[in-house]
């Protein structure tokens, strides 16, 4: 039986900020590939432990655990040029083309159709990001926020911080959709109530978190009782 909402919880999100790399866009692959692409100009092969733990990160983070797992020193120069060639053959890849997650179009009309404001709060830097809004449908969005545009990246809570400053909402009113570890933990370090949609790696159960195996189907009434769910899931 699911929880019973907490007292004074209101029926609904005031917003719902959305992922977007692996939770609206299938474009984590597009990643793997962009950044296996990258390592081997850099002279090695990355392994799988480490692109798993790149999933949801900023690019910051990625060249890291990248840098690391090649064995080389974590220069800053050569970072940054990593970076930008990374950056490059990434929006290669997104300009072939982002293929929707299942029932994610959907979802987004279904909450554009119950009124609730939305913002894509996302890693991803603002350089692909403003492509990918192309695609996706900016007109979805009142605000969208970028890994490049906050002091700290996912998993730091600023990006989801910054997005309800920018709506004018209170983040603990706020229902986040993540896939990822590092999202949700932004997320829910943010004060939201946060719907866990896995995609490439497992995120572990959590206080304010509900998981669904895909968006598929999701209407906005179903948003808004997983909402009352999770926000009565505190830490124990």
């Amino acid at each position: 039986m699911p929880a019973e909402p907490a007292r004074g919880v209101a029926d609904a999100p005031a917003a719902v900020l959305w992922d977007m790399d692996g939770t609206l866009v299938d474009s984590e692959k597009l990643w793997t590939v962009s950044i296996a692409d990258t390592a081997r100009r850099l002279g090695g092969a990355v392994s799988a432990p480490a692109r798993a733990a790149m999933v949801g990160g900023d690019m910051a983070a990625t060249l890291d655990i990248l840098f690391d797992d090649l064995g080389l020193p974590r220069d800053p120069e050569r970072q940054a040029e990593a970076a930008s060639w990374m950056t490059e053959r990434t929006g290669e890849l997104f300009a072939e083309g982002l293929e929707w997650r299942p029932g994610a179009l959907e979802a987004l009309r279904a909450v554009a159709a119950a009124g609730w404001p939305m913002a894509l709060v996302t890693n991803t830097q603002r350089e692909l990001t403003e492509p990918a809004l192309d695609a996706i449908g900016r007109e979805f969005f009142r605000v969208s926020v970028c890994g490049d545009e906050v002091a700290r990246g996912k998993p730091a809570p600023d990006p989801y911080l910054r997005a309800a400053e920018l709506l004018g909402v209170d983040p603990a009113s706020c229902l986040a959709v993540e896939d990822s570890v590092t999202g949700a933990q932004a997320a829910q370090d943010a004060g939201a109530a946060v719907l866990v949609v896995p995609c490439e790696v497992a995120v572990p159960v959590g206080p304010r978190r509900v998981q669904r195996a895909a968006l598929s189907g999701l209407t906005a009434d179903d948003l808004a009782a997983i909402y009352r769910v999770a926000v009565a899931r505190p830490a124990a």
